[in-house]
């Protein structure tokens, strides 16, 4: 199936239920679905338990309602220059979600044997927080969970300290090839993973992630869970010869049953629900480890990010149509995103009399290197006279194309 197939389908999908649902709706019916959808697919409570209403973004909320980004948080040093990012840059834009990986950079009381060596302290987050709370951006920590354990030379803080959780020790991380499809038995992992049965993992896991949450007074938790290139390890004494997908779908609904407890929801990005060889996409931004099928075993609460940073592929319709909320995950080509941006644009105007159309969320643009690095970069009037390919210059790159961002939300709220 590749791209225009599935576009098709959605077409199909479409007009069967224009043409067999319920007669149109009149322009006032419209608006008011519309609108009362807005709120109950992402307005959640704010930080006093009332609905947000926010008149100066009212326009780009009905037309876009998840503006985000998703970045390291920054090192100790950088957090005012952060806050003033936050109160000088994206508030003006109208963004109203901040992704923060924060992974070990925090001094956790619950483990402190996981933080890094100069982490966020509580009155760093603080800063924060009380920025985004007054532009009514919500923020989600993010910690990796499964994957991305780590690099291809180092080890992160969890399997460091815990090596018992590593669902693949007898591979040393020196040994990794810096590639997901193996070439011998001794370099088979991209970056290591937990075990996602080993018995004591999710008690450390999950007393991390309600500190960050209490912390960071959120809603939202994105746990990652992208580039998982490893499950079910022969050598597993817990998970060899068990279904990669189950196993995955098992990982990410164990950590939604966990959040909704207390009425939070997870966000993760969705490369591994999305089958590789079927729509070539690939092992990177799809999966050719047989995770795919557990799209069909995951808690319909799971929010999906998906990201395509070299093609404005449209999968985005393949999670709506299996009932997930998405948003579409640019990175560091301002023109593609200029794209992505109108596909989804498009895909919410299309779809706005049928169920599927709100889950049609928005756009969270994304940076990859730090925090620190990437506002160096953004600050730096440098940046936006770099021409030619993306590649050569990440870090410029990534500014134009954030900036792009900012430019096209403004305009939408004109």
């Amino acid at each position: 199936m590749n791209r225009l197939t599935i576009f098709l389908s959605f077409l199909c999908f479409y007009f069967v239920q224009v043409s067999f649902g319920q007669p149109p709706m009149t322009d006032e019916q419209l608006r008011n679905w519309r609108n009362a959808r807005m709120v109950s697919q992402f307005a959640s409570p704010d930080w006093s338990g009332q609905l947000i209403k926010t008149s100066r973004t009212e326009r780009i909320d009905n037309v876009l309602p998840v503006r985000g980004l998703a970045i390291a948080a920054p090192s100790v040093r950088a957090v005012d220059q952060f806050v003033r990012f936050i109160e000088e840059e994206l508030a003006p834009a109208h963004f109203n979600m901040l992704i923060l990986r924060v992974d070990w950079n925090y001094a956790y009381e619950s483990h402190p044997e996981l933080r890094d060596s100069d982490p966020l302290t509580r009155a760093d987050v603080k800063k924060i927080v009380e920025a985004c709370k007054r532009h009514n951006i919500q923020v989600a920590p993010q910690i990796n969970l499964l994957g991305h354990q780590s690099w291809s030379s180092t080890t992160h803080n969890l399997l460091r300290v815990y090596p018992q959780f590593d669902e693949a020790p007898h591979i040393r991380t020196q040994d990794y090839a810096d590639l997901p499809n193996p070439r011998t038995a001794s370099n088979s992992l991209y970056c290591k993973s937990y075990c996602p049965l080993h018995p004591d993992v999710h008690k450390v896991v999950f007393a991390l992630v309600d500190e960050l949450m209490d912390v960071f007074e959120a809603h939202w938790f994105h746990a990652g869970m992208d580039e998982v290139f490893h499950l079910a390890d022969e050598r597993c004494p817990r998970c060899r010869g068990k279904c990669k997908a189950e196993l995955f779908a098992g990982e990410v609904n164990k950590i939604q049953d966990h959040l909704a407890k207390r009425n939070r929801r997870l966000m993760i990005w969705a490369d591994r629900l999305i089958d590789g060889q079927l729509t070539g996409l690939g092992a990177w931004e799809a999966s050719m480890n047989n995770t795919a099928p557990a799209i069909d075993m995951i808690n319909k609460d799971v929010y999906m990010c998906d990201w395509h940073y070299e093609r404005a592929d449209l999968t985005a319709v393949w999670f709506a149509m299996k009932g997930f909320d998405v948003a579409t995950c640019p990175w560091r080509n301002p023109e593609l995103a200029a794209i992505q941006l109108q596909n989804m644009l498009d895909f919410r105007r299309q779809t706005l009399r049928i169920a599927m159309g709100p889950r049609f969320q928005g756009i969270i643009q994304t940076v990859w290197s730090g925090a620190d690095q990437f506002l160096r970069a953004y600050y730096d009037p440098a940046s936006y006279t770099v021409a030619g390919s993306p590649a050569d210059n990440t870090n410029a790159f990534v500014a134009q194309t954030v900036k792009r961002m900012m430019d096209e939300f403004k305009k939408l709220n004109e």
